[in-house]
């Protein structure tokens, strides 16, 4: 189990990934500063964390970049000298590590997972659509650099979106940076649930083992191919809530999130299932992406 800390606003991040089932980003940046009050945050941890709870992890996520917290190393330094028995994660999109304060501030935590969906100019700006000032050879090197100054655990995502980073030029690029990179595993993923952009399609199963071996590099599949039912960890009692209230009105992830009291990866594999069944479908808006009931979308 893992307790999840989201350290920025909705949508505060350095990319606006075609993927990303959060929404567009609505606040493209690379400004770090403290978006919520590192005291505020700590208070809050202190007040959790002294009941010890059973938890696996304490995970820097969220549904924005937790790099761009300009408080995350004097939070993280916290956690480790106050709650030494409880390991950090944290999920990262990878692009900030060209900067040393950050690398100096993330040096503590046990698993970095970031991520790299594209090792060429045009793919990075087609997937993932960077701040202006961004560009993939900076965060390659980025996280050249961390992998040389970090001690623990380096998990690499690679996120497949079929027609563009998915062709043999494009992963022979992201093998020699893997290369250079030197994680201890990459994770292949691709589409589970919708996206910010329309067009982006799942990639196969088949097509992910071929992806695999071309990079000749510790790879393993976490692209979610079983039905969610299957899994012990889902309940149709939160399945039911989430139909209840998407019988009221639509919501975001986050709506739900806030009103079930579940974290938003949690709603997510609801969403996942009910729209596989056929029983809700999604809207984009403004806000972001709006499911409801399928007879009642327009």
């Amino acid at each position: 189990m893992s307790l999840g800390v989201d350290l920025v606003p909705h949508k505060t991040c350095s990319l606006n990934c075609v993927y990303c089932e959060c929404g567009r980003t609505t606040n493209l940046t690379l400004k770090r500063e403290q978006y919520v009050p590192t005291k505020d945050v700590i208070n809050e941890l202190q007040e959790y964390l002294g009941s010890r709870p059973k938890l696996d992890f304490v995970t820097f996520s969220g549904s924005g970049e937790p790099t761009l917290h300009a408080g995350i190393g004097e939070i993280s330094d916290f956690i480790k000298k106050n709650y030494p028995h409880y390991k950090l994660a944290l999920l990262t999109n990878g692009t900030l590590f060209y900067d040393s304060e950050v690398r100096t501030e993330v040096k503590d935590i046990d698993i970095i997972l970031p991520s790299l969906d594209a090792a060429t100019e045009l793919s990075f700006k087609k997937i993932n659509l960077p701040h202006p000032k961004l560009k993939i050879p900076t965060v390659i090197d980025g996280l050249v650099q961390l992998r040389s100054e970090f001690s623990g655990t380096m998990w690499l995502e690679v996120f497949i979106v079929p027609g563009i980073n998915d062709n043999d030029d494009e992963i022979f690029a992201l093998r020699d940076a893997i290369h250079r990179i030197k994680p201890d595993q990459v994770q292949l993923n691709t589409l589970d649930r919708p996206g910010t952009a329309e067009w982006v399609e799942a990639a196969t199963q088949d097509e992910l083992r071929r992806i695999a071996e071309m990079l000749d590099w510790e790879t393993e599949i976490i692209a979610n191919f079983k039905k969610r039912e299957e899994i012990a960890t889902y309940s149709t009692d939160i399945e039911n809530a989430v139909l209840q209230m998407l019988r009221r009105r639509p919501c975001t992830v986050q709506d739900l999130s806030v009103s079930l009291g579940k974290h938003e990866n949690e709603i997510n594999k609801y969403i996942e299932t009910l729209l596989k069944k056929g029983i809700i479908e999604t809207k984009r808006m403004t806000r972001g992406n709006f499911f409801k009931l399928k007879t009642e979308i327009d």
